[in-house]
Parts: structure tokens; sequence; C-alpha cells
């Protein structure tokens, strides 16, 4: 079961997700070794696959660099859940195959540690310690086949071979 991360504060901001000095390589494995280290140094050492972190508003915040995303997707999280996003992180997610989800009032709902039931069909997050069940905000379909494809890349790809297969049938 995936347990949340909670970084509570509002507009955390693309250097703290991942810091600047650590942009020599676009390899997410090792991006992912410094994801959140200004924020929380112990971070990348409690993360497992498929947690999720919860954050405050305005989340990735800052510049426009895709790198933060990839951070944390290398790092193994799921999925971020905040009431917004920065639009150029939100959009950076989804063209990299990444959850960035919207949830009113996420943050008074969970405790750092605590486990969660994420159901991207239902449009909720369950805190199982509490059992208090919140909705989010859809993801539109062609963000689930994005992400689904593996990023935007991967999509496209996938829809020019779909289209060559057609033309020769």
């Amino acid at each position: 079961m995936p347990k949340v991360h909670v970084f509570a504060r509002d507009h955390i901001n693309t250097d703290e997700i991942i810091p600047a000095r650590h942009l020599t390589t676009d390899v997410e494995a090792e991006l992912a070794k410094y994801a959140m280290e200004d924020y929380d140094k112990d971070f990348v050492r409690r993360v497992k696959p498929g947690d999720i972190i919860v954050a405050g508003a305005d989340f990735g915040c800052g510049s426009s660099r895709e790198h933060a995303v990839w951070a944390l997707r290398g790092a193994g999280v799921a999925a971020v859940i905040a009431p917004n996003f920065a639009r150029i992180y939100y959009r950076n997610s989804i063209n990299n195959g990444f959850l960035a989800l919207e949830c009113e009032n996420i943050v008074e709902t969970c405790m750092d540690g605590d486990e969660a039931d994420l159901d991207l069909g239902g449009g909720t997050i369950t805190n199982k310690r509490t059992g208090q069940t919140l909705t989010f905000v859809p993801v539109p379909q062609f963000a689930l086949d994005i992400q689904k494809a593996g990023g935007w890349l991967e999509y496209m790809k996938a829809r020019e071979e779909a289209a060559g297969e057609e033309q020769h049938a």
C-alpha cells in the first residue's frame, strides 16, 4: 500500500524539488538521488516505489524544468496530490506521463506516513488510517493515455504506428 509523504507548505518550487546544482544530467535514476533534498534530506531514503506526495498549493512553481518531474518519478513517486499546481509543472507532468492530481483539503487530511488508496478510475484517494475519502479533479482521458504510454513522445509514436498500420491494412 502506498505511503503518503506530506510537504504541507504552499509554493514548493522546482529548485526545492530538484536543486539546480544537480541539473547536470537528465537520467532519472541520478536525479532521484537528490529529489526534495533541500526541503527534506531524508526523503529519498524513505520513499518507496508507488508512494504519493501530498503538497500545498502551487506545487512546482518557479522554473519550467522537466527535471522536477523526472526526479520524483525516478525516486518512485507515483503521484503528487495538491490543491493546485503551477501551470508549467502540471503540463510537464502530463507530457512525461506523471500524475499531478488536484484535490482540495488534501494536506489537512493526511499525515506523513499514512497509507493511502488511490483510485484513478473513481477519482478518489482514501486515507487508510482515518478512512476519509476525498475526490480529486478527474484526470482527462488524454492525460491517462499519455501516462499509460509512458509520456508524450511515446504516446505520439504509438499513434503514428497505429495510423501506419491502418493505412497498410
